[in-house]
């Protein structure tokens, strides 16, 4: 079970649900179970021996996007602390019947995340590392000082740096002893605004950004490897959401 602090779910909003699934179970092999809370459908996603996400056609129009929620002790309090240290509330504190509550805030650069209090021990942890898990979540900003006091505010995070080389400083956000997520400085004059990106994990990083792409997705950052990481690719799957990929190194 994950503790406090951490990850635990991820939805998909996107205007085209039926598309996103198309694209995600064939590239990923992800099983979908549609969950019927009152009215509506919710798919959610199956991987790595748990439920990890959803995929969420929102009642407002706008670009599809991948959402991360994060475990809190008190939902109300985590906006209200998010709110004093400069953040924007999208989505006001909510319950979700037999599941908990949730909100929708920004960071002062307006990269978003989802505080989540769970109604009981929360959702059952999918293995992360399994492929088609996701084995990894990662802040874009241009604001790492800024980034840094926000998080340690809202969701307790210390940081630590690791030397990337020629890369620069990769900065870690940590619960505890456990690293939870990564966070990079957005290059000078960077198009893509300060956001989260999450990472899938795959079993060969080439194979499957060459499937993405004849999926309909579109690579932004064509694999590569990270020394001591593995491989990466990052892509825009064809309903207009970023994602990346991490697998082994390459032989």
């Amino acid at each position: 079970m994950s503790g406090p602090g951490q990850f635990v779910w991820h939805d998909l909003m996107t205007p085209d649900v039926e598309a996103a699934k198309r694209f995600y179970t064939d590239l990923f092999g992800w099983e979908i179970e549609t969950w019927k809370p009152g009215e509506m459908d919710y798919p959610m996603i199956k991987a790595g021996g748990g439920y990890t996400g959803g995929i969420v056609r929102p009642e407002q129009a706008m670009p599809a996007h991948w959402l991360g929620y994060v475990l809190v002790a008190d939902a109300d309090a985590a906006v209200a602390r998010a709110e004093k240290a400069g953040g924007k509330t999208y989505v006001p504190p909510t319950d979700i019947p037999e599941v908990g509550r949730f909100a929708v805030v920004a960071d002062p650069q307006g990269a978003v995340v989802a505080p989540f209090q769970p109604a009981g021990d929360g959702p059952e942890a999918a293995d992360p590392n399994a492929p088609g898990g996701f084995c990894w979540h990662e802040l874009l900003t241009r604001d790492v000082e800024g980034a840094k006091a926000f998080y340690r505010e809202v969701f307790g995070w210390d940081t630590a740096g690791m030397d990337m080389g020629p890369g620069g400083t990769y900065h870690l956000f940590k619960e505890g002893d456990t690293d939870v997520a990564g966070m990079m400085a957005l290059p000078e004059g960077a198009g893509a605004p300060p956001s989260w990106l999450f990472y899938v994990a795959v079993a060969n990083a080439d194979a499957t950004t060459a499937r993405a792409r004849s999926l309909g997705a579109t690579v932004h950052d064509e694999p590569r490897d990270v020394p001591n990481v593995g491989r990466f690719a990052v892509m825009v799957d064809p309903t207009g959401a970023a994602v990346a990929i991490l697998g082994p190194s390459a032989a």
